[in-house]
Order: structure tokens, then sequence, then C-alpha cells
């Protein structure tokens, strides 16, 4: 078992609102959140921290485990004295969640799980990927995890932001990615699916490929007490590519 680190984080909002985690994918950082930040602010107390491996946070050598980064979490709020918060998480950040609430299911209120899986559909490919970056360095798979990110019509519209997500992805450490990727490749929550008593929105992506809507669907149904929206026109980074939508999704189901 890993030690739990400090990660790096950040709070805006109201001091006395409700609490809300936002919890980034993988490749990424805090930052991917803040198209959402302007109205989640306004109604939220909202924490936001670097996964291990990734932005400001520490970067512990390898391989690392999903439980890993549900410790750091946990000390993180241990460290801010929140004993319970809503939890918001994308990709990765999203299975981060489902560790949470059925692990410390006192500790949280709501769940929102963005665009994410108990367990990987093809986990083999993760940590062929682990291998790939720590040989050739992040840009060798920067253009294939941007055309699974973000659907064709994105990309061509929307350069500017593309192209400032794909600085995120680049400056990521590569032993942070690589040993996430191999935290993705280890992981399957299925049987621990039952165990997430909070209320639950599962959201999933028309258009993903990493984490398929059908599969987003099929976790809704063995949540007990979750529901399905579907984001249109959109790929697996859906509060990028559609924020509204997902913004909207997130404030009706914590309110």
């Amino acid at each position: 078992m890993a030690t739990a680190i400090d990660v790096h984080h950040r709070v805006d909002g109201p001091p006395a609102a409700p609490v809300l985690v936002l919890s980034h994918a993988m490749g990424t950082s805090m930052a991917m959140w803040e198209p959402q930040m302007a109205r989640l602010s306004r109604a939220f107390r909202v924490v936001r921290y670097d996964h291990r491996g990734h932005g400001r946070s520490p970067v512990p050598p390898g391989p690392y485990r999903l439980p890993d980064l549900g410790r750091d979490l946990l000390t993180m709020l241990d460290r801010l004295e929140l004993a319970q918060v809503s939890f918001c998480g994308i990709s990765l950040g999203g299975m981060v969640g489902l560790w949470f609430a059925a692990h410390e299911p006192a500790r949280l209120d709501r769940l929102v799980v963005c665009c994410a899986a108990p367990r990987m559909p093809h986990p083999e490919d993760y940590a062929a990927r682990a291998a790939k970056v720590r040989r050739d360095g992040m840009a060798s798979v920067a253009d294939a995890v941007l055309a699974r990110w973000f659907t064709s019509s994105f990309i061509a519209s929307r350069p500017d932001t593309v192209e400032s997500i794909r600085g995120m992805l680049a400056s990521t450490p590569t032993e942070g990615y690589a040993a996430t990727c191999e935290a993705l490749a280890a992981m399957d929550q299925r049987e621990d699916l039952q165990r997430v008593a909070a209320p639950t929105l599962v959201m999933a992506a028309e258009h993903d490929k990493s984490t398929p809507p059908e599969q987003s669907r099929e976790m809704s149904e063995r949540i007990p007490n979750a529901r399905f929206a579907m984001i249109p026109a959109a790929a697996h980074l859906a509060s990028i590519e559609q924020p509204e939508a997902v913004t909207n999704q997130i404030v009706e189901h914590l309110t």
C-alpha cells in the first residue's frame, strides 16, 4: 500500500456554501474545470485538486493503484477539515469518486460520475500505454489521446481550446501519467457499485470511445440510487466540449 500524499489543491466560492470537490481526468489538471467554475463557485465552496503525478502535486514513483488516489483525496479532506462533501469527477476523477462512495459512504453527500467506468473496456491498452510513455515521452501519445477526448468537429472548430488541453497533457509528468495508466489497467470496481449509497448522477457522452455510453448506462443500473444522463455531441472530455450541458446537469443533481 502506497503512502498517501498531500496533493496540490485550491478552494473557491463562499465559505458557508456546501462543499463540492471536483476531480480531473488523467493527463490533465484541476485547470480543466475552468469552464464550470464561474457558475459552480457561486453556489458551492469548490475544492479542486491535482491527482498525484499530475499538475502541481508530487510525483511518487509508480505503479499507482486506484485506492492510492482515493487515500490522497481523504488526506486532503482531513487537512481541510471537511467531514462531508459532494463529489464530481470526470474520467479518472469519476473512478476515484466511485472508490470514495464505496469505501467512505459517511463522507459523501452526492456523487456525479462523468465519462467513467468501474473497469476499463480494454485494460491491457493502459499497461501498454504506460510502457510507451516511459520509453518515448508524452508527445508520443498526445495525438491519439486528443482524438479520443474530442469529436473531430470540435477539434476543427475549437483549435485554441484543443491546443490548451494538449499543453496540459504534454506537461503532465511522464512517470505520473504512466503510473496512473497502471492504476487503470489494474482497476476493477464492478463489485463495489452496489455499495454506492449516495444519490448518484452518471453522465455519459454520446461519442465517447474511451468509456462508452452503454457501459455508463449499465453502471447507473447497478448503483442503487442513480440516474443516467446523456451529453449529446461530445466525446470523452464532455465537460470541455459541452460545458454548459455538463454544468447544468451537475447543478441540477446537487441542488
